[in-house]
């Protein structure tokens, strides 16, 4: 139809559902030229028929797919946050207005927009993704395991390594109270436990050989706190470094600094941000906190950095300014071709 032909739109708003998808293009000016509808298969056909231009779409599932077939059409594409987009929904919502939004939204000068992500870059981030859901879950059944051996008098040690070894000597203990109905039960989940580990070994190798074959994954790797686990999922999740302008932007990005309410000229700074991704964060945050317990003060110019931080602070907030200190470092690494991390004594430190 004649209302489905792209005009000439400086900006088009997309409002991304799971088959049908509204389209709203504005001016230069903002002034709304044309609403349109589109199934999955129609929609890549008007774009491919559009003149260039800035194409916009809020993240969701689908985006980034949708980004890169719209992008190879040779429109700019940027997919914004949803949290930035609700702002700029005006009156009632429905999915026209919503796609209106994301296209103001869009010409914003101080916009922050999520990066476009190649296939291998979703691909690497679905394996964390299915990792992490397997460790959750072993978590749980070990909780539970746990609350059932307390419910019959048995008690085991705290940690998930030694709960593996007790559950044994437990399942194997005729005089405890345990009845044989709990002790099949717990056999049961107990062979559950053992396939899930089976199965975060298979995925854990898989991101290991990933990142053993990628250059820029082993750069990272030299990086102190930073192994397979983090390389990959900085890769995944970062994706574009010169989204980035300075590193201070990456811990920023990660929500590593210290979050502010402050008013009338007076600064008050809170807990850590904690934005961005939470997986992310939580690798480089536990990473910093085995460099610090770990690392070789002689051998590494951070160590005296820590040492002196320590001198005032709770060994918890050094932890924290450790991992913004990586998160710079691997700004370095990723912005710089060929760079690797240099290990450097402390006397040739600057400090």
């Amino acid at each position: 139809m004649m209302r489905n032909q792209p005009r000439d739109c400086a900006v088009f708003g997309v409002d991304i559902g799971k088959t049908v998808f509204h389209v709203v293009g504005l001016d230069a000016a903002g002034a709304v030229l044309q609403k349109a509808k589109f199934r999955r298969d129609t929609l890549l056909q008007f774009f491919e028929r559009a003149r260039p231009a800035l194409v916009a779409m809020e993240a969701c599932p689908g985006s980034q797919w949708l980004a890169r077939k719209i992008g190879l059409l040779g429109h700019e594409v940027r997919i914004i946050p949803a949290q930035f987009v609700k702002p700029y929904v005006k009156s009632h919502k429905n999915d026209v207005i919503d796609a209106e939004a994301i296209a103001e939204a869009a010409t914003r000068p101080t916009m922050r927009f999520v990066g476009v992500k190649e296939a291998n870059q979703v691909d690497l981030q679905m394996l964390h993704r299915v990792r992490g859901r397997l460790v959750a879950s072993r978590t749980k059944l070990i909780c539970q395991m746990r609350a059932y051996c307390l419910e019959h008098g048995v008690a085991m040690r705290p940690g998930a390594g030694v709960f593996k070894i007790d559950i044994l000597r437990v399942l194997d203990d005729e005089d405890n109270d345990l009845t044989d109905r709990a002790r099949l039960v717990l056999r049961e989940l107990h062979a559950e436990l053992i396939e899930l580990e089976s199965r975060i070994r298979t995925v854990s190798t898989e991101i290991k050989n990933i990142a053993d074959a990628d250059e820029t994954a082993r750069r990272l790797m030299t990086i102190p706190g930073i192994g397979a686990l983090g390389a990959t999922a900085i890769l995944a999740a970062v994706g574009d470094p010169r989204r980035f302008k300075k590193a201070r932007d990456i811990p920023a990005w990660l929500g590593l600094v210290p979050q502010q309410h402050s008013t009338g000229g007076k600064q008050k700074l809170l807990g850590i941000a904690k934005r961005g991704s939470n997986y992310l964060r939580t690798l480089i945050v536990h990473g910093a906190r085995s460099v610090f317990m770990h690392l070789d003060r002689s051998k590494d110019r951070l160590g005296v950095w820590a040492d002196q931080l320590r001198g005032r602070m709770h060994a918890n907030k050094v932890v924290v300014a450790l991992a913004a200190k990586i998160a710079r470092i691997v700004w370095v690494i990723l912005s710089t071709p060929g760079a690797t991390y240099e290990r450097r004594p402390p006397k040739a430190a600057i400090v």
